[in-house]
């Protein structure tokens, strides 16, 4: 089938970068998407205390194992396919389980340091960058701690402000220059996806032609 489109979708915490890769993946076939997630890729703090793998900064580069995940992409890039791990939010450490994935026409890498580091951006064709207002990323974030991961509001908040703002200007907020495409995104924008779908579709197209309708 040729080697597969990797699109990278980047943005800070709770910006809606979830949300734009299913538009993606929906618009362009699921069975012909693969979806890749940074939030996997956190490396193994099993060795650690549980108050020092809490104290961890997961908002820099160095908390992602980049080598593992840039070697999986580039394997599915070439049509291989991988065991992609999983990771456990309540422990901070990774799971036993891993779970297979086989290579599609379309690669979707997803996750707020995607562009940030440029082992993985390398390995990407299309790079995009979901552009939300912080006040409402952390609402976001903050139901998603409390209701998904049972985190109380005051560590959601004091995590936020020790490393997770911090981060974001320093590395997420940054990589928004590699993007080819920056999408305004506070609620739906069907103007800013109705471009992001052409485009990829014209990436497409030079690159598998007839791969995905039209």
């Amino acid at each position: 089938m040729g080697r597969a489109l990797v699109i990278g979708i980047a943005g800070g915490t709770g910006s809606g970068k979830t949300t734009v890769a299913e538009m993606i993946a929906r618009e362009l076939g699921r069975r012909r998407v693969a979806m890749l997630v940074q939030d996997n890729y956190y490396k193994d703090l099993a060795h650690l205390t549980f108050a020092e793998r809490a104290a961890q900064n997961f908002d820099h580069p160095d908390a992602v194992d980049v080598e593992l995940m840039a070697a999986h992409i580039a394997a599915l890039r070439e049509g291989r396919p991988i065991r992609v791990p999983t990771y456990d939010f309540a422990t901070h450490s990774r799971r036993r389980k891993t779970n297979p994935m086989r290579p599609k026409r379309v690669i979707i890498v997803e996750g707020i340091l995607v562009l940030a580091v440029e082992e993985l951006r390398s390995l990407m064709d299309v790079k995009l960058y979901v552009d939300t207002d912080d006040d409402i990323r952390f609402i976001r974030r903050l139901r998603r701690d409390m209701v998904e991961r049972k985190r109380s509001m005051e560590s959601v908040v004091e995590q936020y402000l020790r490393t997770v703002r911090p981060m974001h200007h320093e590395f997420v907020e940054r990589s928004k220059r590699w993007a080819d495409l920056v999408l305004p995104w506070r609620d739906l924008n069907p103007a800013a996806v109705g471009m992001m779908i052409q485009m990829v579709r014209g990436f497409l197209r030079r690159r598998v032609p007839r791969a995905v309708g039209g």
